[in-house]
């Protein structure tokens, strides 16, 4: 980890993505860095932009469900994500996508496999190039389209089958 923060401190990243599996959540969804000291309104547009241009590249992805933003007063800057985006000033979220299926697109057959969670990363260049031009522009020169708004994510319970399967979304 030292050298690779090293090599980032050289050449420091526009963007970082994290890529993760959520455990409890049927869902796929990118947990922002809410809360840290540098979260504002430019990173607050940046993110809503990402995730609503990720929302439109893959059917499996959403952007109403996933881990609620804590309070910037009881942040605790421990993860990959919220230390990127602090160390760099840069649009820093983690990508996760459930174990067994996805409750917006569910496959009951297969549930998530390898070959969506390969699509799901490829369909991720295209909301990259999205946002690349802005990712380091002053934050009153962001303008995007209301479809892009920035949504407040909000956790929840889901409701399970005998098969694993989500009964309620």
């Amino acid at each position: 980890v030292y050298h690779v923060l090293k090599r980032m401190d050289a050449y420091p990243p526009d963007i970082f993505l994290d890529i993760h599996g959520d455990e409890e959540l049927p869902v796929n969804f990118l947990a922002g860095a809410q809360g840290i000291p540098k979260w504002g309104k430019r990173m607050e547009s940046l993110h809503g932009a990402f995730c609503a241009a990720y929302n439109r590249s893959n059917s499996d992805m959403q952007q109403s469900v996933g881990y609620t933003p804590v309070d910037p007063v009881k942040v605790v800057i421990n993860t990959a994500t919220k230390v990127i985006g602090t160390r760099f000033n840069c649009l820093a979220s983690t990508l996760e996508m459930p174990f067994k299926d996805c409750a917006t697109n569910p496959e009951p057959i297969r549930g998530w496999s390898p070959n969506r969670s390969r699509m799901l990363g490829a369909s991720v260049l295209e909301p990259l190039l999205y946002i690349q031009p802005f990712l380091r522009v002053d934050e009153s020169l962001l303008d995007f389209p209301e479809r892009d708004a920035y949504v407040r994510p909000q956790h929840r319970e889901f409701k399970y089958g005998k098969e694993n399967e989500v009964l309620d979304y």
